[in-house]
């Protein structure tokens, strides 16, 4: 890393994130139903006001993606690739206490989908970037900035097609970050652990499919569809998968018994799972394979029995364990019961070390003297699938100082998605820290 002057960001850029969130918040981009189209082109003349050129792509009518690239010191170095998708999972307007799509700022907080997955990370890095660009500064090395669709839905119209038709803008990146790592988790009232994401488990969803012979619904019937594919639901469902303690794991269990001082041996789960608080709910995810049943479809009439049933599984696997638990799954089916990937993508895993590493635990410490950056396995899965084949170093970095008592992984994909108006401050100086120092 090379060494440079910290400047930090300006007041006024730090507000821009939380004013720039808010608009973002507003354009409806609930995927699949409202395309990303228009938040990509917002986000290209919020970088075209300041200088910076971009490029939109589009994988299909609307499914639009914004990237750019911005200028370093040292271009013999290889660029540093952000990326942020821009599409939001729906929500139901009546089940929040705000409109989720207003962006409103109420007790210290913006609410609205996408305020954590992950508009307030495209926020702070537009803010960020805004501000270089307007004071004259230049990054270390060059910076690829990607705002991508299509995430929510596995990226087929994001940063899959960006990889598959586009890959010469992301070529000569080697490390790229991106969302839901470097957020704090409280230890007490002086010391957080910040969880900077190094791995995260691969995605199987399945379409399960069950036959049988059609019938009147009230007759005996032994060849019943719909009950076949509830048993089989039922098993996979129900089924408690071996717990596998991965590298990633590992040392995030061995940093927090260092930090905390408790008495946490890695390979007894039974033992340090529950001493964990909070993040127990998390990182319990992240020690076996997991197979949820999410979506039913049969029938078409009360006194008609079908002779098809459908299911869907989201099946998430760790690093490694793909035909292990496709393996159980098809032990699970039982008979007349079939299986169909809906969409498969890899599990994902680096090293916590490196240049870039010590730079991200650099900048949050100089922002919080309490930090204790650790390596951790996220449960979900992010578009460092993508770009990963690209041979980059993926890391999930979007800085967030959490009030102690926020449960914030609930968030993610949950009613009232909020993020703390002092987090985002301290977001973009994070982030102002390590894109001057790498």
């Amino acid at each position: 890393m090379s060494e440079h002057t910290v400047v930090t960001p300006s007041t006024a850029a730090q507000d821009e994130a939380i004013e720039l969130l808010g608009e973002l918040v507003r354009i409806n981009t609930s995927n699949p139903t409202h395309p990303e189209r228009p938040a990509a082109e917002w986000v290209a003349a919020k970088l075209d006001e300041v200088g910076i050129g971009s490029q939109i792509i589009e994988a299909a009518p609307g499914r639009a993606s914004t990237v750019a690239r911005i200028e370093g010191a040292d271009p013999s170095r290889a660029p540093l690739l952000i990326h942020g998708h821009l599409d939001v999972v729906p929500a139901d307007a009546s089940e929040w206490s705000v409109d989720p799509f207003a962006g409103e700022i109420r007790d210290g907080y913006l609410w609205g989908r996408g305020t954590v997955d992950m508009k307030d990370m495209d926020a702070m890095v537009l803010a960020l970037v805004r501000d270089w660009a307007r004071t004259g500064r230049k990054p270390p090395r060059d910076i690829v900035l990607a705002f991508v669709s299509d995430e929510e839905a596995g990226g087929r119209q994001g940063a899959h097609y960006l990889v598959d038709n586009h890959a010469d803008l992301f070529a000569d990146c080697t490390e790229a970050i991106s969302e839901v790592g470097g957020f704090s988790v409280s230890l007490g009232e002086s010391a957080r652990a910040y969880l900077i994401q190094t791995a995260e488990k691969g995605i199987s969803w399945l379409s399960l499919k069950a036959t049988g012979r059609p019938g009147h619904g009230s007759m005996l019937h032994d060849d019943n569809a719909v009950t076949r594919l509830a048993a089989a639901v039922s098993r996979i469902g129900t089924h408690e998968f071996p717990v596998v303690v991965t590298d990633t794991v590992r040392a995030t269990i061995e940093g927090l018994a260092a930090v905390s001082g408790m008495d946490l041996n890695p390979d007894d789960v039974e033992t340090w799972l529950p001493k964990l608080g909070p993040a127990a709910r998390m990182i319990g995810a992240t020690i076996r394979n997991t197979a949820n049943p999410t979506m039913l479809e049969a029938g078409y009439k009360a006194n008609v029995i079908p002779s098809r049933a459908e299911a869907t599984i989201d099946c998430r696997f760790l690093p490694g364990q793909e035909d292990a638990m496709l393996e159980a799954i098809d032990e699970l089916l039982g008979d007349g019961v079939t299986r169909e990937y809906l969409v498969r993508d890899i599990a994902v895993e680096t090293s916590f070390d490196g240049a870039l590493v010590d730079a991200m635990s650099a900048a949050l410490r100089a922002e919080d003297e309490g930090a204790y950056p650790l390596p951790y396995l996220m449960s979900g899965g992010t578009d460092a699938k993508s770009f990963s084949t690209l041979g980059m170093r993926c890391f999930g970095f979007s800085p967030l100082l959490l009030p102690p008592d926020l449960d914030f992984m609930s968030l993610f994909h949950g009613i009232d998605e909020r993020v703390p108006l002092d987090g985002l401050r301290f977001g973009v100086r994070v982030l102002d820290r390590l894109l001057a120092a790498c």
